[in-house]
């Protein structure tokens, strides 16, 4: 990052909170979580989070389920508020920071509506903002969300967690031993490579208004800290980025 940002949206999957054993939660998973977005926090950084709820729900099994498309991702996007309705009583837990709950479908007796004017100011006053429901509509993953509530809140980027893979690769490194890590990524090579960072109309979003993506393994202590602080981690898509392929 080429300067110290004010505000970032960090995109987190369900499966981030859930346990080694395949339960939904996992107390060592959301300590770390917690861990890693106050340690950002503590720099005077402002934090929006952006939660998923595959440990919970997965839109995409509504065939298997043989429920309509639209139902299922209603289970995922109610899915998301119980994860972060956990993740605020975690945080909440082990820091005196304030943190807000808003979510694009209306529960108010758990959670504010999201309205982009008081979110921004919520995260002015120093208050970390967990974003849950997506958008409040079928069909949508959390990542187009993550980078659309990213725009509307004027963050400095998106830093999108992913589970055990350290950035975006030119193959899958589980099962090829010669994929090799990009260290910056130009938006155009991964729109047309149809390269696995986030869905494409995420990419678009991010494309169309200039915002930086940072994909990086959540699951390595210290690393939300270090993108703060301007080191290279993971792949960095952001406008004008050359697409290089990573040392070593």
């Amino acid at each position: 990052m080429a300067h110290s940002p004010k505000r970032l949206l960090l995109k987190l999957s369900g499966g981030a909170m859930a346990g080694a054993d395949g339960s939904i939660f996992g107390a060592a998973a959301i300590d770390h979580i917690v861990g890693e977005i106050l340690a950002v926090h503590e720099l005077g950084i402002q934090i929006a989070v952006v939660i998923g709820g595959g440990n919970v729900f997965r839109g995409r099994v509504s065939d298997a389920w043989h429920i309509e498309r639209a139902e299922a991702d209603n289970i995922g996007m109610l899915g998301t508020m119980v994860n972060a309705v956990m993740l605020r009583a975690a945080l909440t837990a082990r820091s005196a920071a304030e943190v807000r709950v808003m979510s694009a479908v209306p529960i108010p007796s758990m959670a504010e509506p999201y309205i982009r004017l008081r979110a921004d100011r919520h995260l002015a006053k120093g208050a970390i903002v967990v974003l849950a429901g997506g958008n409040g509509q079928p069909y949508v993953t959390t990542d187009y969300p993550a980078v659309q509530r990213a725009i509307e809140l004027r963050c400095d980027a998106v830093l999108a967690a992913k589970d055990g893979v350290d950035g975006v690769f030119t193959a899958d490194p589980r099962t090829d031993p010669a994929a090799r890590r990009y260290a910056s990524l130009a938006f155009a090579d991964a729109i047309q490579q149809e390269l696995k960072v986030m869905d494409q109309s995420a990419i678009l979003l991010a494309r169309d208004h200039g915002l930086p993506l940072h994909v990086f393994a959540f699951d390595r202590p210290g690393a939300m800290l270090r993108i703060a602080r301007g080191e290279a981690v993971g792949t960095l898509l952001a406008p004008g980025a050359a697409t290089v392929l990573a040392e070593g």
